[in-house]
C-alpha cells in the first residue's frame, strides 16, 4: 500500500497495521507533572505502574485501581530505565549515580553494575534481562553531558557500549561497541537476538546472541528517517506478541514495525515521546511516557516478555 491514512489517533502506513487500530481511539492523560518521564514499568503483582522523572529525580508510581500518584523514591539517583528480574526485584539504570542497580524484596539496594575494567561507567539507561538471568545495559553520556538529567562529568572510559552482568559472577563485559547514543534495548521472544537502539545515529541495530553472551552485529533494523522536525530519533523499544517492534520516536510519535523491519504505522502522541511498555491485567494496554506526562492506550495487542513475579499465582 502506498501513501498513508490517516485515521484519527492512528496512521496506517500499511495494511499490516489495520489491526492494530482495533483498541481504543484516543489517548488517557494518567499523569502531567513531570520534567522528563521515562522508565515506564508495569508490576502486575501490584497493580501499579512506576516510571521516572529524572530532572526531578525521582521515581513515580500509579495505581491502575485508583488512578492515584505518588512518589516510591526521592531521590533516585536520576534513575532512567527500569525492569525486572526473574524473580521479580526492581532493576533500575542510575543515570546520576552512574550504576546498574537491584532493589531487594525487603528494601535494600544491590549495586550490579558501576564500572567496566576499574572505570566508571558513563551513566547506564536502559537494561533487559534474559531468563538465565543475564542482563545486558546500555551506557551512553546522556547524563554526564549536563547537570540536567545527572551530574555534569567527563567519560572515564571515553566511549558508549552496551554491558553484559554474567548472571554467575557478576562481572561486567563488553557486549558491543560502535554506538554513539545507545539507548533501548529488547530482546526477541526466542532470546536469541538483541535490538539497541541509538539515539544519535537514528536507527535501530540487531544482534545475534552468542553462546559467551556477546553480541554479532546483524546490521541495521529500522532507520528513523527524516520527520517534521528534523532527524527522527529513537528511544526505547517493545516488541508485540506477534512480531511487531514498538519504537518511541520522540517527536515522530511512536513506530511501529513489522518482522522485517518494514514501518507500517504509528501512533500520534501530542508530546515527544521517551518510552513506552505493555502492561495491564491482559499486557494490552499500552503505557507512554512523554516529556511531562503519563498516557495509555488500551489496545488490540498484546505484549511480550511479561516477567511473573513470585506473587503471581502460576
Amino acid at each position: 500500500m502506498s501513501g498513508s491514512i490517516e485515521f484519527g489517533l492512528y496512521e496506517i502506513l500499511d495494511d499490516r497495521f489495520r489491526y492494530c487500530v482495533n483498541g481504543d481511539t484516543r489517548l488517557e492523560k494518567l499523569h502531567g507533572d513531570c520534567r522528563w518521564a521515562e522508565g515506564p514499568l508495569y508490576l502486575p503483582a501490584w497493580r501499579q505502574l512506576i516510571w521516572s522523572d529524572i530532572p526531578n529525580d525521582r521515581l513515580l508510581r500509579w495505581d491502575e485501581a485508583t488512578g492515584t500518584v505518588g512518589v516510591l523514591r526521592s531521590p533516585a539517583g536520576h534513575t532512567n530505565g527500569n525492569t525486572l528480574d526473574r524473580e521479580g526485584r526492581l532493576i533500575s539504570c542510575e543515570q546520576g549515580n552512574r550504576r546498574v542497580t537491584r532493589t531487594e524484596h525487603d528494601g535494600r539496594t544491590t549495586v550490579l553494575a558501576d564500572r567496566y575494567r576499574g572505570r566508571r561507567l558513563n551513566s547506564p539507561n536502559d537494561a533487559v534481562v534474559r531468563s538465565d538471568g543475564a542482563i545486558w545495559f546500555s551506557d551512553p553520556d546522556f547524563g554526564i553531558t549536563s547537570d540536567y538529567e545527572g551530574h555534569r562529568a567527563e567519560s572515564e572510559i571515553g566511549a558508549c557500549h552496551v554491558y553484559r552482568i554474567d548472571p554467575r559472577s557478576g562481572e561486567v563485559q563488553l557486549a558491543a561497541d560502535g554506538f554513539t547514543g545507545p539507548n533501548g534495548l529488547v530482546l526477541s521472544a526466542d532470546e536469541q537476538r538483541l535490538y539497541v537502539s541509538d539515539s544519535r545515529e537514528g536507527h535501530i541495530r540487531v544482534f545475534d546472541i552468542r553462546a559467551d553472551g556477546t553480541l554479532a552485529d546483524g546490521g541495521v533494523f529500522a532507520k528513523g528517517g527524516d520527520g517534521p522536525a528534523g532527524r527522527i530519533r529513537f528511544d526505547n523499544i517493545r516488541f508485540d506478541c506477534d512480531g511487531r517492534l514498538w519504537a518511541a520516536a520522540f517527536g515522530d510519535g511512536i513506530h511501529c514495525y513489522a518482522p522485517d523491519g518494514t514501518l507500517i504505522g504509528r501512533i500520534l502522541v501530542p508530546e515527544p515521546v521517551s518510552n513506552l511498555t505493555f502492561g495491564g491485567p491482559k499486557n494490552n494496554r499500552l503505557f507512554i511516557t512523554a516529556t511531562t506526562s503519563l498516557y495509555s492506550l488500551v489496545t488490540s495487542m498484546t505484549g511480550t516478555h511479561r516477567v511473573r513475579c513470585p506473587e503471581e499465582s502460576e
